[in-house]
């Protein structure tokens, strides 16, 4: 009975590519969650009414299958947290982001009569997909990109802000006497800031006096410059990512990105990753630990589950 447990865990988790069971499971479940969002979509639409039993159908049979996959996860939730007990990995899974998007995802389903906020969250399941997605590469060089910059990401958004509170108490002062109605209060020039800096307006709300034309133009100026901060910020982070992955240096070399799943037999297991990096001589990038991806500290110990992403040289092989 534990070995079937153990396996059925194995499965329900993201797929090794070599286990084809555990592959065709996380392909089934892109493919029933796809449906799920495309129901949802489908079912707005006046002009395919006709096809709502079709829909209230494709509908419960996949909620159903949510709903195996999440009491699934739950009763093997003791092998994705083995460093706790029964009820603690039980109750780890439960408050996760995986345990919450699963149960947000089945609960709108038995409230369609009521509960609009519910029902809405049958979009959350969308977020499911990033499982999917958590071992490969791409997805690990975003997130790297984001994590080094996230300073400099903050300090640009912390900027906006500062922006978007100026330019709305500003605008209040300059348009609360000719539009009473329009710019009753500093906080109704949001709107107007927010459209602004960050789009082109709306049209909506607009000044209609000297002083606060010549202010909408000075602060369209500065907002398209203050939004692109963050953008180029992301896009040099990218570009020295793939940089450090894929630009060969002078001797030839190029590094690669090699990753490793660590189990109780592996040499790396209750290792720190500063000592692994220094015995190896291997560079560890990214750190992956129940599904999730986590800065690899220096002083973290590697536990069985742990997956592992390191860079490695190899030689430019020439055409």
């Amino acid at each position: 009975m534990k070995g079937k447990k153990k396996r059925i865990f194995d499965i329900i988790q993201i797929g090794k590519r070599e286990d084809f069971i555990s592959r065709a499971f996380d392909i089934f479940i892109v493919i029933v969650i796809l449906l799920n969002i495309a129901v949802l979509f489908l079912e707005t639409f006046d002009a395919l009414r006709p096809y709502t039993p079709v829909f209230k159908t494709v509908e419960t049979v996949t909620v159903i299958i949510f709903a195996i996959e999440y009491a699934l996860r739950i009763w093997t939730a003791e092998y994705l947290y083995p460093d706790r007990s029964r009820i603690q990995a039980v109750l780890r899974f439960l408050i996760s982001f995986d345990g919450i998007v699963d149960l947000c995802t089945i609960l709108p389903f038995f409230f369609l009569s009521g509960f609009v906020a519910l029902r809405m969250l049958r979009v959350v399941r969308i977020l499911h997909l990033f499982r999917i997605n958590a071992y490969y590469d791409s997805f690990h060089v975003i997130t790297s990109v984001l994590r080094e910059k996230k300073n400099q990401i903050i300090s640009s958004v912390f900027i906006i802000l500062v922006l978007m509170l100026f330019s709305s108490l500003g605008m209040y002062s300059a348009e609360h006497e000719a539009q009473p109605e329009v710019f009753n209060n500093a906080f109704s020039g949001i709107w107007w800031s927010i459209s602004t800096i960050l789009t082109v307006g709306y049209g909506d709300v607009y000044p209609v006096t000297i002083l606060g034309r010549l202010m909408a133009i000075i602060i369209s100026f500065l907002g398209v410059g203050v939004v692109a901060i963050p953008t180029g910020i992301i896009s040099a982070g990218f570009v020295e990512q793939y940089t450090k992955l894929q630009k060969p240096d002078g001797s030839g070399m190029v590094k690669a990105t090699v990753k490793v799943e660590v189990d109780a037999t592996c040499p790396y297991y209750k290792m720190r990753v500063k000592d692994i990096e220094r015995q190896y001589h291997i560079d560890i990038v990214v750190l992956i630990r129940n599904g999730e991806v986590i800065l690899p500290v220096k002083d973290t110990k590697l536990k069985a589950g742990d997956v592992f992403i390191h860079q490695v040289e190899q030689r430019l092989s020439s055409v």
